[in-house]
């Protein structure tokens, strides 16, 4: 909303307004406010959700810390939505479409959250709503990201090719044209993005074609976003972890979007050219602010726990962001904790099945998922699992320091992979 209020004195030559219109300031300020608004009333929030007794029902896990965690208010995701949103519609461009999708799928996970942990506090269901309705709510918001990609005329890029003068210098050149395309880019491979488009066309499919095209790349879409969203889900489980890394992840995908909306980098880059996409610097500005501020109350030992309201919210904002972006590919290295907290899940969940079918009991590999308890257990034999290392708990708070080491190296591999390109 500023942001019209800035370029109207700017219009009118009202000294240093200028300043106001450009990304990086507004991004800036938005940083600023978030990290304001989150400490703010942060501490307000916290004292109502303590004060209705909004607390989770914490399990005897015999872990490490875990007792202390009891009378801890959730559903602190409350926190991070208003710090993230507010300065988004204080800074940004409102009539962009990657706002608009970012702005929807913040307020759409967030309410699904927020009913998930209600059903938890207040109707004493420690599975909160139906899994069914949470994979309807991901259903619904992916099949609207990928409607909105394939159909929006706003949404648009600038195709590129590498070219080589007589002195063998090499240049990347722009299309003079703004093109409707699903083009994405692909990592560690240079100068071959990938066409979801054009598949239909490779496997000679003709009047279907659109429809077909339509049908995966929404299932695409869907099950990145679920995929995410129920990773950070997961890996929210000891104070800080989920909120950190996914500050670090926000860091990462502002650098990327501010590549992509930069014609200068983006040929240096050799990557394609978004525009519109400058207005998700401001985003991510936004949503590092709100992330790092929550850690005010979020970090060891915590006041305040984001519940499903946060952690939902922000593994789908990292999924969406990643495709408005073109960069959904990169996901698996960049957002790698979540994804070795998910894989740990599923590996037990197998294995334990599996002895369970052939010997009659189930044996573990690890001594507990996610993968970041397995660290806050003893290691003395008495659970059947195959790793028993450490043999003595870690304590918390160094297994999400440790974790958010991991993470940076993970950041800092991503960025480099489009100069490994």
């Amino acid at each position: 909303m500023l942001y019209y209020l800035f370029d109207y004195l700017n219009s009118i030559h009202v000294p240093g307004m200028g300043a106001f219109t450009y990304v990086t300031t507004r991004a800036g300020l938005a940083l600023i406010f978030s990290l304001f608004i989150s400490t703010i009333i942060g501490k307000r929030i916290i004292d109502f959700l303590r004060k209705h007794q909004m607390s989770d029902e914490v399990r005897a896990l015999d872990l490490e810390g875990q007792l202390a965690k009891r009378g801890v208010p959730t559903m602190g995701g409350i926190i991070i939505i208003c710090s993230l949103v507010i300065p988004v519609l204080l800074f940004s461009k409102l009539n962009n479409i990657y706002i608009i999708l970012m702005i929807v799928t913040t307020i759409w996970l967030g309410v699904l959250g927020f009913i998930d942990d209600y059903v938890k506090v207040f109707k004493k269901n420690k599975e909160g709503i139906h899994g069914r309705y949470k994979l309807i709510a991901q259903l619904g918001l992916g099949a609207l990201v990928a409607t909105t990609m394939l159909t929006s005329p706003a949404i648009v890029i600038k195709d590129h090719a590498e070219v080589f003068n007589e002195q063998g210098v090499r240049t990347v050149q722009f299309a003079t044209t703004e093109v409707r395309s699903l083009k994405t880019t692909i990592p560690f491979v240079k100068n071959n993005d990938l066409d979801y488009g054009a598949l239909a066309q490779n496997l000679g499919i003709g009047s279907n074609g659109e429809l077909f095209t339509f049908v995966y790349v929404t299932l695409l879409f869907i099950f990145i976003i679920m995929a995410v969203s129920n990773a950070a889900n997961l890996t929210d489980g000891i104070d800080g972890l989920a909120t950190g890394s996914s500050a670090i992840i926000g860091v990462v995908l502002g650098i990327l979007a501010y590549f992509s909306s930069h014609i200068q980098y983006a040929s240096y880059l050799n990557i394609m050219f978004i525009p519109g996409a400058e207005e998700l610097v401001v985003f991510a500005s936004a949503f590092i602010g709100a992330t790092v501020g929550f850690l005010w109350y979020n970090s060891y030992p915590a006041q305040v726990f984001m519940g499903d309201t946060g952690s939902l919210m922000l593994g789908g904002v990292i999924a969406v962001f990643a495709i408005i972006i073109r960069k959904e590919l990169l996901l698996p290295i960049l957002c790698g904790v979540f994804l070795v907290e998910t894989l740990s899940v599923i590996i037990q969940t197998s294995y334990f099945k599996f002895t369970k079918k052939k010997y009659g009991a189930g044996r573990r590999v690890f001594k507990m998922t996610p993968l970041h308890h397995h660290f806050q257990k003893r290691g003395d034999g008495s659970i059947n699992a195959l790793l028993q290392s450490p043999r003595i708990p870690i304590p918390e708070a160094k297994i999400t320091v440790r974790f958010w080491l991991i993470g940076i190296m993970l950041a800092v591999l991503t960025l480099i992979t489009l100069k490994l390109r």
